[in-house]
């Protein structure tokens, strides 16, 4: 118990350094097939235009591939040391999706407005389909032959109210994302046309006017006719990968059959009702939780007695948490913890005193020696600028 308990001090400047990975599940880029030519569009008419859209039926493939710059098979390996959340379904979205913040992958998504939807991530001969039929959403993964199943929820306004296991469908939900950071922080242009996906489509550009930020450009490809985005691009001041690369590779605007959304457990499946397992979760999380994370550095900031401090605005925005405790020390860490740190973490130091910045292509995060910690979509420059004025 005491050794796990000692692992568990290490696990947040881990997950501070990954909240990237937590967050994401997005789709790949497709090369353009020539560029169409098409009517000229100022970038407000571009916005309007992806506002005005109501697409509300489709079907089609999409490839997603992230890179956040992050050891996650490393990550991967601290299940054990963490805990993990014990006899949960494979099948759960909760756990199952979250595969998507590295790597490639190949999805089919349908929708039929916004009662019927579904995902099926392809794996080789293996399959993973996410089902949001009416009142019921359920999840199958072929290769454990499991099932998961809870009801959405009841008396929602099927105009406003999205099910409790969001489904990535298209490019859309990111670009409706991305626009609302449009102000004087951000200028959005229109960058010529591309195909994408046999559709003739505009690239709105969307980069930071600031200095600091990790986020050297966004460029969504907007159908032409429908106003729908199509692709989704998010390249890195780092170069290199882009962190998000997503696009449909074939879409069909047609309402999808009503058989498509129909489920029957397989024979032989194990079902996993969804409540239930919420319900299990729960009455851990004062042991495993509270008493086995409660005391360790940036979570007890978010706890009754921290604070969180906002500095900067826009693109260069940065959270400051006070722990009001030191930062562990890394070499008495277990050996696979510490090198995991090592892997991705930068010692600096500055007028604040010392301390290690965690770093991905998106987020990164710098955890003062004192406790204190700096975490934003910014330069590792900017989180120890940030530092030392805070000093």
């Amino acid at each position: 118990m005491a050794d796990t308990r000692k692992a568990s001090r290490f696990i947040v400047p881990v997950a501070v350094a990954g909240v990237a990975a937590a967050t994401i599940g997005l789709v790949p880029a497709l090369a353009a097939a020539g560029d169409p030519d098409l009517p000229e569009i100022t970038a407000q008419q571009l916005i309007e235009k992806i506002a005005a859209s109501d697409t509300q039926t489709l079907s089609g493939t999409f490839r997603i591939s992230t890179d956040l710059g992050l050891p996650l098979d490393g990550l991967a390996g601290l299940g054990g040391l963490a805990g993990g959340a014990g006899g949960s379904s494979t099948a759960d979205p909760t756990e199952k999706l979250t595969e998507l913040v590295s790597g490639t992958h190949t999805l089919r998504v349908a929708a039929d407005g916004p009662d019927r939807q579904k995902l099926t991530l392809l794996d080789g001969s293996d399959e993973y389909s996410l089902i949001h039929n009416g009142a019921d959403v359920w999840a199958y993964d072929s290769k454990s032959e499991e099932v998961f199943h809870e009801k959405a929820p009841e008396g929602a306004d099927a105009g406003t109210e999205k099910p409790s296991k969001e489904l990535p469908t298209t490019p859309k939900e990111l670009a409706d994302e991305v626009l609302k950071a449009a102000g004087d922080t951000t200028s959005i242009t229109v960058d010529g046309t591309a195909k994408v996906a046999g559709r003739d489509a505009y690239q709105l550009l969307i980069k930071p006017k600031q200095s600091g930020s990790t986020v050297e450009s966004i460029k969504i490809a907007v159908d032409a006719g429908t106003g729908t985005p199509l692709k989704f691009t998010f390249a890195s001041v780092e170069g290199g990968k882009p962190v998000v690369d997503a696009g449909f590779t074939k879409v069909d605007f047609g309402r999808p059959a009503a058989s498509t959304f129909d489920f029957k457990v397989p024979e032989g499946a194990k079902v996993t009702e969804g409540a239930a397992e919420k319900g299990a979760r729960e009455e851990k999380l004062p042991e495993d939780f509270e008493k086995g994370f409660g005391d360790l550095p940036g979570l007890g900031g978010l706890g009754k007695d921290g604070e969180l401090n906002v500095i900067g605005e826009g693109w260069t925005t940065i959270a400051k948490l006070d722990s009001g405790a030191p930062a562990p020390k890394t070499d008495e860490a277990p050996k696979e913890i510490q090198g995991l740190l090592d892997s991705f973490g930068d010692k600096v130091t500055g007028e604040f005193g010392s301390g290690t910045v965690f770093k991905t292509k998106l987020v990164n995060a710098l955890l003062t020696d004192d406790g204190k910690v700096y975490v934003g979509a910014v330069t590792q420059d900017a989180l120890v600028n940030a530092a030392n004025a805070g000093k």
